[in-house]
């Protein structure tokens, strides 16, 4: 008999809902019009469209004119950072050295093709930034200015206040652009009442199919065109819109927001406890992520350095678990982690991030610490 796997990946990506399942059978039946065609079949796919950016717009609070569909969370930030260079005359961006690498990466294209300042924020060793720190860089000069800071960080889970951070930019005139990927699903948000001007979202973090993303861009900033062509996305981007893909990330997300109370819980509720069972089974374990102000559903352990330590993550792939023990966004190759190397300048060992759904169970938590005992077993 084939033992089932668990899966404690969600941070990475996650499964369809069933429910997403039932309504893309019943989608790709009905719906396959080209949305920019003016007969029957293209009006009703427009309609589809619209249909479900006022979906989501509802669901963030804020005006569907804000909401453009891109492919995933890493083409909405390249579009926000390029844009607010090239179109909002951005001159110097403000972050941290934990970003997703789609971020750092167009920060260090930024300041090599267009002589923009890319200024870090430090970090403790739990991810977290000093706002007096960003208040200080704020006021230094008058440089039109970008702040660019994640939510949720992808790899430690460690959460920022983006109405704290949004109110700071706006008291000395920068701009605010979070990555929220991590957040979109498994935080609230009312964009009306919040001083951010970019956030952006990735389907296949909350339950729908990869190839579907979003970026919401504040009605009072306007973007130049991203990719040229037809008129989709109001001129921004161009080509046939991924209407499947679009009408299950709007669903998938209702879906989220209406069991939010209960899934909150449940995350809750299997963190705490696996946390506690770790804590009993392996004392001298370490934490990457914060105690408090931290997403749910991660929890980054670092685990000692033994002999043959780095093979852990396959060690736990062969017993069955599912989990990342790097940055899986190069080519599907895991890579040093630059955000344990940032947090843990002596860093040595291995960081595990175990990424849980409110699917999981608490005898999958129980399951996962008898693999880690049989693993560890006479090596730390």
């Amino acid at each position: 008999m084939i033992k089932k796997r668990i899966y404690f990946d969600h941070a990475a990506t996650t499964p369809l809902l069933p429910e997403v399942r039932q309504f893309l059978s019943e989608t790709m039946e009905s719906m396959y019009g080209n949305p920019s065609s003016t007969h029957a079949e293209g009006r009703a796919s427009r309609s589809f469209i619209e249909e479900h950016r006022k979906n989501i717009a509802t669901i963030l609070n804020c005006s569907t004119s804000e909401l453009y569909f891109t492919s995933c969370g890493t083409e909405s930030n390249n579009f926000v950072l390029k844009s607010a260079v090239s179109s909002m005359g951005i001159k110097r961006i403000i972050s941290t050295r934990i970003e997703h690498s789609c971020n750092m990466q167009t920060f260090d294209w930024l300041h090599k093709h267009k002589q923009t300042n890319i200024e870090y924020l430090k970090v403790d060793d739990k991810g977290r930034i000093d706002l007096n720190q960003l208040e200080t860089l704020l006021k230094s000069n008058g440089t039109p200015t970008l702040v660019s800071l994640m939510q949720v960080n992808n790899e430690i889970g460690s959460c920022i206040d983006i109405q704290e951070v949004g109110s700071l930019s706006k008291q000395y005139g920068a701009l605010y652009h979070s990555d929220t990927v991590q957040g979109i699903g498994f935080a609230k948000y009312d964009l009306k009442n919040t001083n951010v001007d970019f956030i952006s979202g990735s389907a296949h973090k909350f339950y729908a199919p990869k190839g579907s993303g979003f970026v919401y861009i504040n009605h009072q900033q306007k973007p130049e065109p991203f990719i040229h062509g037809g008129a989709q996305e109001r001129n921004v981007r161009a080509g046939t819109e991924n209407l499947l893909g679009i009408g299950a990330m709007s669903f998938a997300l209702k879906l989220c927001y209406d069991t939010y109370e209960e899934r909150m819980s449940k995350l809750e509720t299997l963190k705490a406890h696996f946390k506690q069972r770790l804590s009993t089974e392996f004392p001298n374990l370490e934490y990457n992520t914060p105690s408090e102000n931290s997403s749910p559903k991660i929890l980054n352990v670092q685990f000692p350095s033994f002999e043959g330590s780095e093979l852990l993550p396959l060690m736990l792939d062969i017993e069955g678990l599912s989990i990342s023990g790097g940055s899986a966004c190069t080519s599907g190759a895991e890579k040093a982690s630059h955000v344990i190397s940032e947090i843990r300048h002596d860093h040595k060992g291995k960081a595990i991030r175990f990424s849980f759904a409110h699917f999981n169970t608490l005898d999958e938590t129980d399951q996962v610490i008898e693999i880690l005992k049989k693993c560890l077993s006479g090596k730390i």
